[in-house]
């Protein structure tokens, strides 16, 4: 089971946190930037496929339409 993003970016936080105590061995924290790149990737793309469900309603001429969300 995967990881919800709210879950992921509370991961990443704990990793970030851990990175910055500087208590870590190079091994370590080289293991733990690693793991914070691809959990960021994987919230990049969750964001990304969300952006393109994303729709705006605007009123044009009195009239309701559903537009793309462009970034």
């Amino acid at each position: 089971m995967s990881k919800s993003f709210e879950e992921q970016i509370e991961q990443l936080e704990k990793i970030v946190g851990e990175l910055e105590k500087g208590e870590l061995s190079l091994e370590e924290s080289v293991t733990k930037f690693e793991e914070g790149i691809r959990i960021s990737k994987e919230c990049n793309k969750t964001l990304e496929e969300a952006e393109k469900k994303i729709t705006i309603l605007v009123n044009q001429n009195g009239n309701l339409e559903e537009e793309n969300f462009e970034a």
